[in-house]
This record gives structure tokens, sequence and C-alpha cells, in this order.
């Protein structure tokens, strides 16, 4: 294969899609703590992201796939996150509340240097893709932790992009992909407004066909690899096809 195409957080939604419509030959593998059907075409590595087990299995496994890969180029979309639990800081379950922060703020740096240094050590052309969210600078209550978890994201990546675009190293940059019609959308619209007052919105969204298929947006996200743009770009659903 050419590539090595690896997405974390790869069982279903917008991840998954990310892996079915890679534009050209490649490896193709899911970091996640969901066994893949029996029919699917990726490899699997199982890590639970949200535990430091997890970020040294991810660490290994970026070296070990990256200095075996002969291939022109490789891709990491990080794209595993959560938004459980869904209520007021204070209000939720407090292991839960720290599963989110690791998870959402913390997994994405960690696994970023990670891959970085494995490109680096093995001169590898490379791509880091963060996946980001509109709540990265929007307040919905209810969200703090993953609000809080897609800001440190965004300007790890500003930060990160510069730094690599000093010394040439790999291609960094985010995008925000919209409201995209995804099982963590239904999630969010079975919530009580008590715990996430926005919950109204979201439902009328999704009766006025406001949500895109998970599939175009991903054919989309892909189609930025195309020309990449600035290292450290926060990228916006603006920046997508029509």
């Amino acid at each position: 294969m050419s590539a090595l195409v690896i997405v974390s957080g790869a069982s279903r939604g917008l991840g998954a899609e990310l892996l079915r419509r890679v534009p050209f030959p490649a490896r193709t593998v899911d970091l996640s703590r969901t066994t893949p059907a029996a029919d699917a075409t990726h490899d699997h590595v199982a890590v639970d992201l949200a535990t430091e087990t997890g970020w040294r299995r991810a660490a290994e496994f970026f070296d070990e796939a990256l200095a075996q890969h002969a291939g022109e180029r490789v891709v990491f979309f990080h794209n595993a996150g959560t938004l459980e639990p869904i209520g007021f800081a204070g209000d939720v379950d407090g292991d839960a509340y720290r599963r989110n922060v690791l998870l959402n703020s913390a997994a994405p740096q960690i696994l970023g240097d990670a891959f970085l240094r494995a490109a680096a050590r093995h001169s590898t052309r490379a791509a880091l893709v963060m996946i980001s969210s509109g709540a990265a600078h929007k307040v919905y209550e209810g969200w703090s932790s993953y609000c809080a978890g897609k800001a440190a994201v965004e300007h790890w990546v500003r930060t990160v992009g510069a730094e690599q675009a000093r010394r040439a190293g790999c291609t960094v940059f985010s995008i925000r992909p919209g409201v995209v019609d995804t099982e963590m959308q239904a999630e969010i619209r079975a919530m009580e407004a008590r715990d996430f007052p926005e919950v109204a919105r979201f439902v009328d969204r999704h009766r006025t066909g406001g949500l895109r298929p998970a599939a175009d947006v991903a054919r989309d996200v892909w189609g930025l690899l195309d020309d990449p743009p600035e290292n450290g770009a926060v990228l916006d659903d603006s920046d997508l096809g029509p």
C-alpha cells in the first residue's frame, strides 16, 4: 500500500466514514475500544483512549506502524471523543466527568505528540488532522468538559502547527465539521432540557433536515488534504464543500 491511514474512534459516525472513504490505496487502521464487525476491511488496534495504558499502546502502535511503512504518506485523524456525561458540572457523575476530561482534553495532545514523534523518527511524510467542533468557541450548558476539550485541541493545533512549519515537519490542522448526522446527534436529542437546555434546537435541526450525512462530510474532509491548508489552521464547515 502506498499510504497508511489511522483514525481514532472509527467504530461509528464520522470516524467510520473517514476510513470507508479513503480516496487512494491504503492500509486503514481504527484505534478504539470497539471490536469491528466480522466483515470489516480495516485493521483494529484495541485501545481505551481515556487511560494511560491506552495512550502508551497507541504510541507504541504509531512507532511500530510507521517503522514498517514503506509507502508515500501517513495520515492520522484524531476523531475519538465523547459528550458523556451530559449535564451541569457539579451535578454529573464525577468518575464519568474525569473520563470525559481525559478523552477530550488529554488524549488529543498525548496522541498528537506521540504521532509527531514517530513521524519525525521515521522521516515520514505525515498529516495530522484533529476533528474539532463548534463547541470549541460556543457555550453549550451541559457540555462543559466537551467544550473545554475542543478549545484545548484547537489551540494545541495552532501552536504545534507553527512549530511544525518552522521545522518543515508534519502538516497539522483541525476541522469543525458542522452538524453531522451521527449516533451522537441522536443521543443529544434524547436529553432532558434540565441537563442540556438547548436540546429543542437540536431536535428542530434534525426535523428540518439541518444535519449533513457523515459520508458527505468525510468526503469533504478528505478533500482538504488535496491542497492542505496552512500549518496550524483551524477550519470550520464553511471550508468544506457545499
